[in-house]
């Protein structure tokens, strides 16, 4: 049940982090939790503008960005 639980408050990130290709938005949600530097180094682009607000909620609701 915990398990569960757990899964269901992540499932929005884990869509989230789909929503370009990986690890795009993996990095880009590490760098605005504080878990890593920003910037990404060729052949890797920066997430797309029009990702960000989707992303920030989904870690916002997940409790895992203030």
């Amino acid at each position: 049940e915990a398990a569960r639980a757990e899964n269901k408050r992540l499932l929005p990130v884990h869509d989230q982090l789909f929503c370009e290709a990986n690890p795009i938005p993996v990095k880009w949600a590490l760098t605005q939790m504080g878990k890593m530097p920003a910037g990404i180094r060729l052949p890797l682009t920066p997430l797309s503008n029009d990702k960000h607000a989707a992303l920030a909620a989904a870690l916002k609701s997940a409790g895992l960005l203030a």
